[in-house]
C-alpha cells in the first residue's frame, strides 16, 4: 500500500499530513500558504509525486447538520481542481471539529499561541487523515 495525503484546506493555509506506507498512521507534515487554486493544486501534485502518494483525502468542513456551507463548497471546488491536475483519486472526508481538536491538543500541550498558528493546520490534517484511515481499517475488518 502506498501513502495517502490528507489536506486541511483553508482560506490562508493548507495543512498537509501523510500516512505511513501501510496506511495505518497519519503524521502532520507541512503547511502551505494559499496562492490560488491552480498553483496550489500543482504544488500538491508535485509533492505527491515526491512522496509517492497514491490517494488524496481532503477535509470537508460540513455544518453540524451535515450540510455544505461556503467553506465546504470551496473545498469541493479545490478537490475538482486537484482531480484535474493529476490522476490520483481524491476523496472528500468529513472534518468537523478537527481544527478545534488540534487547537485543544496544542493548548493542553502548553504550546504558545505563535507556535499553535504554525502547526494547527497540519495537525488538523493529521487528525482528519487518521479518522479516515481508522474508518478504512474498520470497514476492512467487517
Amino acid at each position: 500500500m502506498a501513502r495517502i495525503l490528507g489536506i486541511d484546506y483553508g482560506e490562508r493555509r493548507i495543512g498537509l499530513a501523510l500516512s505511513d506506507p501501510t496506511g495505518t498512521v497519519a503524521t502532520p507534515w507541512r503547511v502551505l500558504d494559499v496562492e490560488h487554486d491552480r498553483a496550489d493544486a500543482k504544488r500538491i501534485a508535485q509533492l505527491c509525486d515526491e512522496q509517492k502518494v497514491d490517494h488524496i483525502v481532503i477535509g470537508l468542513p460540513l455544518a453540524m447538520n451535515g450540510s455544505e456551507g461556503p467553506a465546504a463548497k470551496k473545498c469541493q471546488a479545490f478537490a475538482v481542481r486537484l482531480r484535474e491536475t493529476q490522476d490520483r483519486p481524491v476523496t472528500a472526508w468529513d472534518e468537523r471539529f478537527t481544527t478545534r481538536s488540534a487547537q485543544q491538543a496544542l493548548i493542553a500541550g502548553g504550546a504558545r499561541r505563535s507556535k499553535r498558528k504554525e502547526v494547527v493546520d497540519k495537525l488538523a490534517a493529521q487528525i482528519m487523515l487518521q479518522h479516515y484511515l481508522d474508518a478504512q481499517a474498520g470497514s476492512m475488518m467487517s
